[in-house]
């Protein structure tokens, strides 16, 4: 990488702040039901997501980390609540105008009307012509493990946008799973399962900022290092499958706001690339306090001081 009244509205997501400033720590922040209620009208394809997170509220705990060792006070975790299933769209930006699309099972292409337009097994490449002249979006699923593009495992559908030249390759998949393969794509999966919680939890709260003011009106952000890195499900497994159950739905906070998380491989790169935005973790910072014995919300405490711990929860209608 260089969530008012429950009966009224239960909210997830406000603007984020663009970086956690040490002092002041920046002016887009706020309620989070106010920030929502200030953010524009969102674009057709992006108002079911809206609508979704408006289904969802952020509650932080309030009290010391009574379980956090001296000298590494960490955030306080709020407490353990049912997972929140938001899906986010990631525009595969590296895929190239003309990708090479099959699957691992059975795979149907449909238009938007849901008519099929080509069907296949396993390994059998779609034809893009089959995409028609007079479609401009396509939907690929499958029935297996796995949409393949250019060889590489993507979970959840991908939809097919063409565009002057080639096709837009957008990946839709639930939140979670997608955070599982950032994580391995951002550490290795090898390290201190602390410092994968860490990194899981700032994961999910970039994302969540980028859900709430989308980059585009078809997807939420990209694939590059402009946003984080996300290859697909070849960067998941169990570990960081595991430092991301652990944390489910856990986001950094300031204020009500939801914190645009920065973070970099090392000190050096966090100062020159996220300096002038205020707080940012380093990768390998995280790792050492890791093997200190510092705790995951010990290690966020570390980066990004001032803020909290929130849980994403479910609301009621």
């Amino acid at each position: 990488m260089l969530v008012a009244p429950m009966a009224l509205v239960a909210v997830a997501v406000g603007f984020a702040a663009q970086g956690l400033a040490p002092h002041p720590y920046g002016a887009a922040h706020g309620e989070l039901l106010d920030a929502l209620i200030d953010t524009p009208a969102p674009a057709a394809d992006t108002a079911s997501e809206a609508a979704e997170l408006r289904r969802v509220e952020a509650r932080r705990a309030a009290v010391p980390d009574q379980q956090a060792a001296p000298g590494k006070l960490g955030l306080v975790e709020p407490e353990a609540g049912p997972p929140v299933d938001l899906e986010i769209r990631v525009a595969l930006l590296n895929a190239g105008a003309n990708p090479t699309l099959s699957a691992s099972g059975a795979w149907q292409l449909l238009n938007r009307q849901g008519m099929v337009l080509q069907q296949g097994g396993p390994g059998d490449q779609i034809s893009h012509p089959a995409l028609g002249s007079s479609e401009s979006e396509a939907w690929l699923q499958t029935n297996g493990s796995a949409l393949l593009v250019n060889g590489q495992p993507y979970g959840g559908r991908l939809r097919l946008i063409r565009e002057q030249g080639g096709l837009m390759l957008v990946n839709h998949l639930g939140l979670e799973m997608y955070i599982a393969a950032v994580v391995g794509a951002e550490m290795p999966s090898s390290w201190s399962m602390e410092a994968l919680r860490a990194q899981a939890v700032a994961a999910r709260s970039y994302a969540l900022a980028h859900m709430a003011r989308p980059a585009n009106r078809h997807w939420h952000l990209g694939n590059t290092t402009r946003w984080q890195a996300y290859k697909g499900l070849g960067r998941s497994n169990t570990r960081t499958r595991s430092a991301t159950a652990s944390t489910a739905g856990l986001i950094l906070s300031y204020q009500g706001g939801i914190v645009e998380s920065l973070y970099a491989a090392n000190r050096q790169i966090s100062l020159e690339a996220h300096g002038h935005l205020g707080a940012s973790m380093s990768q390998h910072g995280a790792q050492d306090l890791a093997k200190q014995g510092y705790r995951y919300n010990q290690i966020l405490g570390h980066y990004y001081q001032g803020a909290s711990l929130a849980r994403l929860k479910a609301g009621a209608l």
